[in-house]
Formats: structure tokens, C-alpha cells, sequence
């Protein structure tokens, strides 16, 4: 009998029981006065009067109106950039213990994103309600005694003079309390290994040693580690080594293109449950099983506004125009993209993360991410986002019985000077008519988004096909210096970018 497990499972049940519904708009209205009240004395506080907000009858009006729209660009060059020359109290108290690491998908250079002890609180309390939440996914009471498969970043962060650097699952998994260390896979010892390959080697070596319940980590990175293992070990699936793995936790991106693939992997089903976690903070996190969308965490230390998603609030390098409309929770509506902004605990203010999102019920705060702001595919007119994108190469696995796990596009011009769509699609997929594909592709495309039906009337001329081997992409990753961890595949890329690319394909 899982004695402990009952007793941990009967906790979390009576957790629940004592818990009241969020109210999420009078939630978030008291994050940011906490957030203005704590941050009023800092450089940031006092040059945009936050005193002066606080007195505000409409402190959220106030606050939209008085504070423009950062994105990482302007926020490090008019701000954070003081942090690394010996400032304090620039737009938090006191100094960051954290710099999160981000090269994300479309910057040239990496990201330094403060990260204080209270985002590292506010990450741990919503961790906390990630695990009570288990309770609405009728999981069996041994399913608590078992261990948690942790794939992310290295924990071996680097020093930098009064703070430490690394990516956010690395900064994350380094602060795990005392008592969770014993259930925390790979352990401490191989997590702290920097090359990816070889930590993912560690893992397969001791993959025998563990009685994995529960892999939490970015899909693609997952799938690789589970397919290792299955190879150094002969197996047939993942659960001829660990048969009582029952839950997979994704996040950072959206599960859907890895669903097939990931399925593939292992002998029984799992349960899915997606996450949210940024290098700015712990977004979202799914709560119940009925959905795959992930409730806000709108009581934690960050406040949430959404403007949404429409080309004339849109300048061309994915940034916000000044006079974009910014909504707040209570003012949301459904089947409507917003593009994500964000105030939060680490000294972040009206902050574009970059990632575009809608509310699948209202009550519950409940989101996906429908895509980022720099991949939105608007060339010559098409208005294509990355949720229709995955929608077609989910249409394109059905028709073709297989499985294109990673894709990037382009727009651009051809030798005959006419615009084009070209997609490089990563599957095993061999001996394929790629015109078919692309024909398949542009008919998907033409039946779920009017706009781009529009524009290949018009402007746009066609699609263009290559089918690659995923591990193309994975090596384009390794390149870049972006292997594990936090990195996710480029959908849209510019021409630029494009152009390195394909040389590199074709080299």
C-alpha cells in the first residue's frame, strides 16, 4: 500500500477543500497595488510617480496611462542596463540574485533578464499550485512516491560578481526546497552538467536506477532524452524502463506539433498537463483535465494586460505601437488573440514577452498560447499566426501518416521576383513529392484563414517545400549555441536569417 502517497494525496484533497475560487479580476487589482506600493522608491518608481498611482481612484487606467510599453530592448537600454554598472534599486529594491539567460527564438544576442528572490518565490508558490492541482487529474495515491524527471538547463550557473546567470529552468531547478530533492531526477550531480549531450548520456546510464513518475521539460528536448535512453537500453518504449511514468508536464511551447512523436515513445498513455513558465516568470499552468489550457496565475506577483492582436497595433519588428489599447482582465473577450503584457516582481513593467494568447473561458482565466509576436506571417497580407501554422501540419500528419515534429518559414521573393511562402518541415518521411506536401499545405492554410486565402489570390504566389530530418534542426540549435533547455525552434525567420539557414542546410 503507498502509505505516503495516500498521506500526500489526502493533503492536497484537503487543501482543496479549504480553498475559495480566485477572483481574478479583484486578484489582479491587488497585485499591482502591491507592485507599486513595493517599487515606489526605486529609480523606475519615482521618475513614472508611482506614489501618485497609488492615490488613483482607477489605479489601472492610471497606470496604462502613465507608463508606456517596454519590450527587452528598451527596458535594458533606458533601465536594466544600471544593474550591471553598480546602480540599485533601478526598477525593483535592491539588486536581482538572478540574471535568466534568453536567447529566446528571434533575438540576435542573449537576453539578461532580472530575476529577484520574490519572482523565485512567486515561481515556487506556483509550483505549489501545480501540485495541488493533481488533485482534479484522478491520479493514484503511488503515483506520489514516485520520482519527477526534471529535464531542463544546467543548474551549474555561472558567477558574475554579485549575482548568478543561467537559463530559468536551470535558475528554477537550483532552487527546489529541501524536501522535493529526494523525488528531483536527474539529481543534483548530472543536472549540473553544462554539455547537453553528455547530461542526457548521464541520464540514459542511470535510467535503470529510477522509478520515473512524472518528465516535466520543453518537447522536443524530452523526446531526444527519451529516445536515448530507449537506445542505449534496447527497448522497445520508455515504459519497459519506467512503467510507472503517468504524467508528462510540458511548457514553453505548444504540445500539439510533438503529440504524434512524443506518442510514439511510449507504451501506454500519459497525462499531458501544459505549463507556462518564461524566462520573465511563471505565467500559466493547467489545473484541470477537462482542457489543455492553462490558468493564469493571476494572485503571484504578476500583473497581467492584454491589446489585442490586430496588424495596425503591430510595428513591423514585432514591437507595440504607443497607441495600442491595453485591456485588463475583466475587459477580455473570447476567441480574440492578445498579445501578452506583463508587470511583475522582478522589476519588469508593461512588458511585451513576445507571445500572443486568448481566453478559452473568462471565469476560469484560462489561456493558450496561440503564438509569438515576431511570427506573426503578415507579408503581402496573409495574417498568419503560429496556432493556424500548427493547426496545418496537423492537418498535413493525417494526410501523409507521419509526423513533422519541426518546422520553420519564410516569406520572400522567388527567382521570378513573385512572393513565396517556404517551409522547411522536419520528418523521417522518405521518398515524399514535396509539390504534394506543399499543395496540401496551401489548400489547409486557404480552409482555415481567410486573409491568407485572400493574399494567394493577390500577392502571395505559392508554397515552396523542403522535407529535412528533424535532427537538422536540433543540429541548427547546437550551432547557435541554443541545445536543451529553454530553446525552441524559430517558426518564422527573417530573410536574413532565412539565408543562414539554408546555407547551412545545404553545407
Amino acid at each position: 500500500m503507498a502509505i505516503l502517497g495516500n498521506i500526500i494525496k489526502g493533503v492536497i484533497e484537503l487543501k482543496d477543500t479549504f480553498s475559495s475560487e480566485t477572483n481574478h479580476a479583484e486578484a489582479q487589482k491587488q497585485v499591482l497595488e502591491t507592485l507599486l506600493e513595493r517599487a515606489k522608491d526605486t529609480q523606475f518608481g519615482k521618475h513614472y510617480q508611482f506614489e501618485a498611482l497609488l492615490k488613483s481612484s482607477t489605479i489601472q487606467k492610471s497606470f496604462a496611462d502613465s507608463i508606456p510599453y517596454f519590450d527587452y530592448n528598451k527596458i535594458n537600454e533606458d533601465w536594466w542596463h544600471k544593474l550591471h554598472e553598480d546602480e540599485i534599486d533601478v526598477t525593483w529594491p535592491g539588486n536581482p540574485s538572478y540574471f535568466a539567460i534568453s536567447s529566446g527564438t528571434t533575438g540576435k544576442t542573449s537576453k539578461r533578464i532580472p530575476v529577484t528572490n520574490a519572482m523565485i518565490d512567486a515561481i515556487r508558490e506556483a509550483g505549489i499550485k501545480q501540485v495541488f492541482s493533481l488533485k482534479n487529474f484522478d491520479l493514484p495515491a503511488d503515483f506520489f512516491e514516485k520520482e519527477i524527471m526534471m529535464l531542463g538547463s544546467s543548474t551549474n550557473l555561472d558567477e558574475k560578481e554579485d549575482h548568478l546567470e543561467g537559463e530559468i529552468s536551470g535558475i528554477s531547478a537550483s532552487n527546489i526546497p529541501n524536501w522535493f530533492r529526494s523525488y528531483y531526477k536527474p539529481g543534483i550531480e548530472i543536472s549540473q552538467i553544462e554539455d547537453w549531450d553528455e547530461r542526457v548520456q548521464r541520464i540514459a546510464e542511470r535510467a535503470k536506477d529510477w522509478d520515473i513518475g512524472a518528465l516535466s521539460g520543453i518537447p522536443s528536448w524530452i523526446e531526444l532524452m527519451l529516445q536515448k535512453v530507449i537506445e542505449h537500453h534496447n527497448l522497445n518504449n520508455i515504459h519497459d524502463i519506467w512503467p510507472n511514468l503517468q504524467v508528462y508536464t510540458s511548457g514553453g511551447v505548444a504540445f500539439g506539433p510533438y503529440e504524434k512523436s512524443f506518442k510514439a515513445l511510449l507504451g501506454k498513455p500519459v497525462t499531458v498537463i501544459d505549463t507556462y513558465l518564461a524566462s520573465e516568470g511563471y505565467i500559466a499552468t493547467q489545473i484541470r483535465p477537462e482542457t489543455d489550457a492553462m490558468q493564469l496565475n493571476t494572485d503571484n506577483g504578476i500583473y497581467f494586460e492584454f491589446v489585442p492582436f490586430k496588424p495596425e497595433y503591430i510595428n513591423e519588428d514585432g514591437s507595440l505601437k504607443n497607441e495600442a489599447p491595453a485591456l485588463t482582465i475583466d475587459q477580455i473577450e473570447l476567441d480574440q488573440d492578445y498579445v501578452l503584457i506583463i508587470s511583475t516582481v522582478s522589476g519588469a513593467w508593461r512588458y511585451l514577452i513576445g507571445d500572443t494568447i486568448e481566453f478559452t473561458d473568462i471565469k476560469r482565466a484560462e489561456i493558450k498560447i496561440t503564438g509569438r509576436t515576431k511570427f506573426f506571417l503578415n507579408t503581402v497580407g496573409s495574417q498568419l499566426s503560429v496556432n493556424k501554422m500548427d493547426d496545418a501540419i496537423r492537418d498535413l500528419e493525417k494526410q501523409f501518416d507521419t509526423t513533422f515534429s519541426e518546422y520553420t518559414i519564410c516569406a520572400k521573393r522567388g527567382d521570378d521576383d513573385e512572393f513565396y511562402h517556404y517551409w522547411y518541415l522536419g520528418s523521417e518521411l522518405t521518398g515524399v513529392d514535396e509539390q504534394n506536401i506543399a499543395d496540401a499545405l496551401d489548400a489547409s492554410l486557404k480552409n482555415a484563414n481567410k486573409n491568407y486565402k485572400v493574399a494567394r489570390s493577390k500577392a502571395l504566389h505559392g508554397v515552396k517545400v523542403n522535407v529535412i530530418s528533424p535532427k537538422r534542426f536540433y543540429d541548427w540549435n547546437e550551432r547557435n549555441k541554443k541545445k536543451g533547455g529553454q530553446v525552441k525552434m524559430e517558426r518564422v525567420m527573417s530573410e536574413d536569417k532565412f539565408a543562414d539557414w539554408e546555407a547551412f542546410i545545404n553545407g
